[in-house]
């Protein structure tokens, strides 16, 4: 509809001609001051937080296990060097692996030098001299002249000696499992408790619940394990071709943008039509296997990952997913091929662009060199912060005493009261805590930390989006190329963006830090409320993660011109988004089918790279081609560095198309900008090119029969007689 006379535009003025404009503006000033200031407050003290963290930390606690003494066991420098596991007196009194895990095991530990490997008692023991010379690597010192009575009355040693097994550096009973479903431990399925008590195996599973999980986990883990010592260097292999494939196609499409756009799609639909055919013959092949018929959710959840490939139903799941993505971008295709004219010239613009500032290709280690920092502090200063504890040491008793539980001293505990009053209670290493006014606001220097680290990580991106965007900019608003270019676009778009706006990008980041911790908050309550929360409570939260995540694609979205428009015109963060916004929102249409028709086909290079390398990787490590059949390494799940060459090889993919993605977002509003600036006449000239010049006259007339102008159709406004003459 037309506007009415005097009446505002409902989403701002179109950019009007300026002559003196010749694109990013190199007399600018410093804009978002004050959030440049907190930003650096906030920096420094992050700094402070670190050092504190690190002067009262001990990443010992997480290395090495406590024993009840608080002292770690394989400390280097200690006597307990040659001990690294910890060993527990009585396991069945603990309740959980979990438990163990967080050092709260009702029961004497001590640091030993290797778990024990055969069933023995104390009594037995006691009677060989051979034996309890082994028995003693398990107890306290000062057994001389005891008598077994008096030994265990002390608590010097264990009643008993089951085989057991190192996990995470603690002796954990060696439980198996006959095929009947028979609990064993060291092969069998009783033992003597040390107290004249023929017990079952499976007792022990009372005081270890959930052993076999964690058997099984620490089973497949070393598997796991293995299988990254034997294959890491295909691994690597595989992920170099990844990225040299990257690079291979980013440069064709430097000079074959159009021809490799469509080569790219024909070949993206017939990689995934192949899997169909692969996955439809697997599923043939195993109508007359056996046991093949099995549901998923029979099945249910299996450690070996190889045997949901011998079901029909996961090819047939495999063949529907294809399917539905291979019919998906067919009919994109078929219903936006005008569209992708105008995209591919776009791409072949943003080639251009690229030609002109190859070090652009090279940014991205750029920002994951500085993503590593941030990483690597924020990490550090979490574990720093997490062991800054002091040890707890609490009354253990097994039979009633009004002191169970509570805080003991045990370098006085046995002249102590409490000691007086419970003569058979222990002062033992409870777990690592505090009560100092820095122990109590240690949960917010946690909080302080994550939040630093998203906002630190979010300017990273930021100024990355930025250098890149001031770089593709010069290259647009250059009316000879490149002679009206800097000599050095990256470095100096990347000096402008960290002189005059540094305030801009803290202040975008911090936005959108501040909704990804809500989002962490959110997700931490519903942890929280797991179990007792009713429906209306869940429907709530799944709602507000909901709008949250909306809203935070929503934000990097503004984030994303906001920084374009900065890098150009140098204005603050806020005017910089309002005015991309409305810039976006006068070109709706271009935006919905133009820019994410761009996008899209980006995204079916990065999914042709992955495609490609993960097929290669699945014949090869697979051994399903002879050629490769001896000099592929022999795994235990082959589907371990399959996924992780195609995790590697998207994130490879990814970090070269981000360039070509932000040179599109760029050169998309500068296009947009150029059409409301000029008309295409000798006076006011466009500063796209010819191809894309002409792909937009022709577009022009498709947009006027999509959405009605402004202009009467009968009478065709200036701008488009002279676009046709």
């Amino acid at each position: 509809m037309m506007e009415l006379e005097g009446e505002k535009p409902k989403y701002g003025e179109p950019k009007k001609y300026d002559p003196t404009f010749k694109g990013p503006i190199y007399n600018r000033g410093c804009t978002d001051i004050v959030c440049c200031i907190l930003f650096i407050i906030c920096i420094l003290g992050y700094v402070a937080v670190g050092i504190l963290a690190w002067s009262q930390g001990d990443p010992r606690k997480v290395i090495y296990p406590t024993d009840s003494r608080g002292q770690f066991c394989g400390q280097a420098g200690t006597p307990l060097e040659t001990k690294p596991l910890l060993f527990y007196f009585n396991i069945m009194k603990c309740a959980s692996p979990m438990v163990l895990l967080e050092f709260q095991c009702p029961t004497t530990q001590m640091c030993v030098e290797k778990c024990p490997d055969k069933f023995m008692t104390l009594l037995k023991a006691y009677t060989n001299k051979e034996d309890f010379k082994y028995y003693k690597n398990f107890c306290k010192e000062g057994l001389e002249g005891l008598t077994v009575t008096q030994i265990l009355s002390s608590g010097l040693c264990p009643a008993m000696l089951t085989p057991s097994k190192p996990f995470t550096r603690r002796c954990f009973p060696a439980l198996g499992q006959k095929k009947g479903g028979e609990i064993t431990v060291g092969n069998n399925s009783k033992f003597d408790d040390g107290e004249g008590n023929i017990r079952d195996a499976k007792d022990l599973v009372a005081g270890v619940k959930n052993a076999t999980v964690v058997i099984e986990a620490r089973q497949v883990a070393m598997k796991i394990f293995e299988d990254y010592t034997q294959s890491w260097y295909w691994i690597l292999i595989g992920l170099v071709i990844a990225m040299l494939i990257s690079l291979l196609f980013i440069v064709l499409l430097r000079f074959l943008a159009g021809i490799m756009v469509w080569v790219m799609i024909v070949m993206v639909i017939l990689v995934i039509g192949y899997g169909i055919f692969h996955c439809s013959m697997e599923y043939v092949s195993l109508k007359s296997e056996a046991g093949s018929n099995v549901t998923l959710k029979d099945l249910g959840f299996q450690t070996d990952f190889s045997v949901y490939l011998h079901i029909r139903q996961t090819w047939l799941a495999f063949i529907i997913i294809l399917a539905i993505v291979e019919v998906v971008i067919i009919l994109l295709l078929i219903f936006l091929r005008n569209r992708i004219l105008i995209a591919i010239a776009l791409i072949k613009e943003a080639s251009r662009a690229i030609g002109y500032v190859m070090s652009a290709l090279f940014y991205p280690l750029f920002t994951f060199a500085l993503l590593s920092i941030v990483i690597a502090y924020w990490a550090v200063t979490a574990v720093f912060l997490s062991t800054s504890n002091q040890p707890i040491y609490k009354v253990f008793n097994e039979t009633a005493c009004d002191h169970s539980r509570k805080i003991c001293e045990p370098a006085n505990f046995s002249t102590s009261s409490m000691k007086a009053e419970c003569p058979d209670s222990k002062c033992l290493f409870a777990f690592y805590g505090g009560e100092t006014v820095y122990h109590k606001y240690l949960i917010g220097l946690q909080f302080y930390n994550v939040f630093l680290f998203f906002w630190c990580a979010n300017f990273v991106t930021a100024l990355g989006q930025m250098t890149l965007a001031g770089a593709f900019a010069s290259y647009y608003w250059a009316l000879v190329k490149p002679d009206d270019m800097p000599a050095f676009p990256i470095f100096s778009s990347l000096g402008r963006s960290l002189r005059y706006h540094t305030g801009s990008l803290a202040f975008g980041s911090l936005i959108l830090s501040i909704i990804q911790i809500i989002r962490v908050l959110l997700e931490y309550i519903d942890h929280k409320l797991q179990g007792t929360q009713n429906k209306c409570t869940k429907f709530l939260l799944c709602c507000l993660k909901c709008c949250f995540w909306c809203l935070e694609k929503f934000i990097k979205f503004i984030n994303r011109n906001a920084y374009i428009m900065v890098a150009i015109y140098g204005k603050n963060f806020c005017t910089s988004a309002k005015d991309a916004f409305f810039l976006l929102m006068r070109n709706m249409i271009r935006v919905a089918v133009l820019d994410k028709v761009t996008d899209f086909l980006l995204f079916l290079g990065k999914l042709l790279i992955v495609g490609l390398v993960g097929i290669f990787a699945f014949f090869f490590f697979s051994g399903r081609v002879k050629a490769f059949e001896n000099t592929a390494p022999n795994l235990h799940y082959y589907w371990v560095p399959i996924l992780t060459v195609v995790v590697g090889s998207y994130l490879i993919a990814h970090g070269f198309f981000s360039v070509y993605a932000m040179c599109v977002d760029t050169l998309f509003l500068c296009f947009c900008e150029d059409l409301e600036r000029n008309d295409g006449s000798l006076a006011r000239p466009y500063y796209m090119s010819a191809s894309l010049h002409d792909i937009l006259s022709e577009n022009k007339a498709v947009e006027e029969t999509e959405e009605p102008t402004q202009s009467s159709p009968h009478q065709p406004d200036d701008q488009h007689v002279q676009l046709k003459q």
